[in-house]
């Protein structure tokens, strides 16, 4: 049994691969990335079929962060030529919300930056939340607004939000090196506080940063220890005026390997394509689609994503389809479990068993298992930058423009 028949086989029974063969999937050449899909596209199926569920972002207040984040163009410090507004009154996210929805959203992001929200921010954020319920009772509402104080998921929860995003973003080795004003124990605390009130809690990371291979595989094997029930996994854009603008890491197939090694350590989670996959998947987004079962739906916070209409084609192209509203996304098992607190398990404390295995398992037959890379790997760089394809957003929420829905 190869290496992709090893995690096929784990990814079916919710065991967790080993991280020696977590690196190999990493490590596997472009010459055998489709053999890496059709792997990793037999676990994505057998948990969550041909559904693909549609996320929709509201950027409630843009800019203006205290924060220092290099990835981020709303950062301490940024000379992004971003949208820069306070928060969105109710009825404005509301409406944005609604176009959004119209166009097959499931879920409605709520994002605002800062460090974290102020007792009154978290009523502003109320307010909105109870407006989007008005006009869209089935509607998903996940709330993404930094750092938790004590109380404040369980008055988000009561406000009527179903879900609170907080990422890891990269493996807590390098975590000072792309933020020195929070930790990434501040993190990890924030995600414990939004399970503890009872929202499912999402939490992925960015690749393309300039980590290893290592860092990949401990900040997915970390988000697999949190037991999210989804799981983003962004590609960095780099925007100028950002310290990371320069960082051009990553390729097609690159960005296939990431999704597909997230998909086998964490094969019963909502695995969605978050933030770049139009830069950096471009043509080969639609082969995206067998490794996660959630993307977001046009534009992003702060750049333009891919025309609403374009992402509904290419779904329906690839031989997928929208998952509806009364859908539901979660395989039966975390569906039961998350009734009973967030993404709990029986037996375990994390996203499928973990039971152990050996190795790299059996080479016999040949197959596509190659050897674990050497420490500290540096990912293979891009063959040119294409900042062509980074725009920065100029409607939607904050404008008087139509949003991309």
């Amino acid at each position: 049994m190869d290496l992709l028949n090893t995690l096929v086989d784990k990814g079916l029974r919710r065991e967790a691969p080993t991280r020696e063969e977590a690196l190999a999937v990493l490590a596997t050449s472009d010459d055998d990335v489709l053999d890496v899909v059709a792997a990793a596209g037999k676990v994505r199926r057998h948990w969550f079929g041909r559904r693909v569920k549609l996320n929709y972002l509201v950027n409630l207040k843009s800019g203006l962060c205290p924060e220092d984040c290099s990835y981020c163009s709303q950062r301490l410090g940024s000379k992004a030529e971003i949208l820069k507004y306070t928060w969105l009154k109710p009825d404005q996210a509301s409406a944005a919300a609604a176009a959004g929805v119209s166009g097959g959203a499931k879920r409605v992001c709520l994002v605002a930056s800062g460090r974290g929200p102020t007792d009154r921010d978290v009523d502003r954020v109320s307010d909105t939340i109870k407006a989007i319920k008005e006009q869209n009772e089935d509607v998903e509402v996940c709330a993404c607004l930094g750092l938790l104080s004590d109380g404040q998921a369980e008055r988000l929860r009561a406000a009527g939000a179903d879900a609170y995003n907080h990422n890891l973003n990269t493996s807590e080795a390098t975590y000072g090196d792309i933020t020195t004003t929070h930790t990434y124990a501040d993190r990890v605390d924030t995600v414990h506080k939004a399970h503890a009130a009872g929202l499912s809690a999402c939490s992925g990371l960015i690749a393309g940063m300039g980590e290893s291979d290592e860092d990949l595989v401990d900040v997915v094997f970390s988000l697999r220890e949190l037991d999210p029930d989804s799981v983003p996994v962004n590609f960095l854009i780099p925007m100028e005026g950002t310290p990371l603008a320069k960082e051009w890491h990553l390729t097609p197939q690159r960005c296939l390997r990431i999704l597909a090694m997230t998909r086998f350590v964490c094969p019963d989670v909502e695995v969605r394509i978050a933030g770049g996959r139009e830069v950096h998947l471009r043509t080969m987004q639609p082969l995206a689609l067998h490794l996660a079962n959630s993307i977001f739906l046009g534009d992003y916070l702060t750049s333009e994503g891919q025309a609403g209409h374009a992402d509904l084609e290419m779904i329906a192209d690839a031989g997928f389809e929208v998952e509806g509203a009364g859908e539901v996304t979660l395989p039966e098992h975390r569906a039961a479990a998350r009734d009973g607190g967030c993404g709990a398990h029986e037996g375990d404390g994390g996203c499928g068993s973990h039971g152990s295995g050996g190795g790299c398992g059996s080479h016999a037959g040949g197959g596509v298992c190659a050897p674990a890379p050497a420490a500290a790997t540096a990912p293979r760089p891009a063959e040119e930058p294409r900042t062509d394809l980074v725009a920065v957003r100029r409607r939607g929420a904050g404008t008087d423009l139509a949003p991309n829905a």
